[in-house]
């Protein structure tokens, strides 16, 4: 639908984030009605005509060129996963109702991460899908094993179970993130019709999820720190790093590690100690009973 388009979308959001001063553009005293840029304004920063430029928002035109693209990129100072996702949106439309096929965990990946009994690891897929994990990981976050295998998927997991919520000390930043890292994977998949289900699902039943996706935030997962609180052993930071398997790039290997010697360090050994002695640790069960698994499901890989 004209004007409703996902580029449209994320360059009106672009233009009313960005302020004239930001631009170099001498501000106005007095009689500025927008918030943000004009379009005539990024228009003439991005040397395009203004009609051209109504027309991208307007959703009448949908494929700039990558020049068009890089220019765009230049005058919203877009970071580089910002820059790719507007390179996602500007590519031809490609939609479909198409499923798109299973993923499949290989079992030496399987292997590597059960032998990882210091480290937490999971590998996540599409739309932040949990594909497998460690022993030491669901007692960090939560037992995957105990969900239906169309629950198991990251981003839900943060914003409808109440103990995620619990467990990172800088909630809104880590729910943030992951938002904008859905959205990454929109712009890179939008035919993908269990993306459309989830993101459905997940505006319905929480606000602040539905506030996030109406904006523009890109986040490309690398590196980085998280702050946890867990309720058997106590506070946790932990750094992790994000490793895109090859063969799938659709499959993210995450490994979390604490400084040696640190008080995060002892908790999370007195963590994998307990996991060991007593199987799930307290608070690392799904908030909600598990129901049973639908057949239909792409997430059939064992944990």
């Amino acid at each position: 639908m004209a004007g409703h388009s996902d580029l449209g979308r994320f360059l009106r959001q672009c233009r009313a984030d960005l302020t004239p001063e930001a631009s170099g553009i001498a501000a106005e005293t007095q009689g500025r009605r927008v918030r943000g840029l004009r379009r005539e304004e990024v228009a003439m920063l991005a040397g395009v005509s203004v009609d051209y430029y109504t027309r991208l928002e307007q959703g009448r035109h949908t494929s700039p060129s990558p020049a068009v693209v890089d220019a765009l990129a230049r005058v919203f100072q877009l970071d580089a996963a910002a820059r790719a996702h507007l390179a996602d949106l500007a590519r031809p439309a490609r939609r479909s109702d198409r499923q798109m096929p299973a993923q499949r965990v290989r079992a030496a990946m399987h292997q590597l991460l059960a032998s990882m009994t210091e480290h937490p690891a999971l590998i996540l897929g599409r739309r932040t899908d949990v594909l497998a994990s460690n022993a030491l990981a669901r007692a960090l976050l939560t037992d995957w094993t105990l969900l239906p295998p169309r629950h198991r998927n990251y981003v839900r997991w943060i914003f409808l179970d109440p103990d995620a919520r619990d467990a990172f000390l800088d909630w809104p930043t880590v729910a943030a993130d992951v938002v904008g890292t859905l959205r990454l994977y929109a712009g890179r998949h939008p035919d993908d019709p269990q993306l459309s289900e989830l993101v459905g699902e997940l505006t319905i039943k929480s606000a602040e999820f539905r506030t996030w996706w109406n904006g523009r935030h890109v986040h490309e997962r690398t590196h980085g720190t998280k702050r946890m609180n867990h309720p058997a052993v106590g506070p946790i930071t932990l750094r992790y790093e994000a490793l895109a398997l090859p063969g799938d790039a659709d499959q993210t290997l995450f490994i979390y590690t604490t400084d040696p010697g640190s008080p995060s360090h002892d908790n999370l050994r007195l963590l994998g100690s307990l996991a060991a002695r007593t199987g799930p640790v307290p608070g690392t069960a799904p908030s909600t009973p598990a129901r049973a698994a639908d057949a239909s499901t792409e997430r059939a890989d064992p944990f």
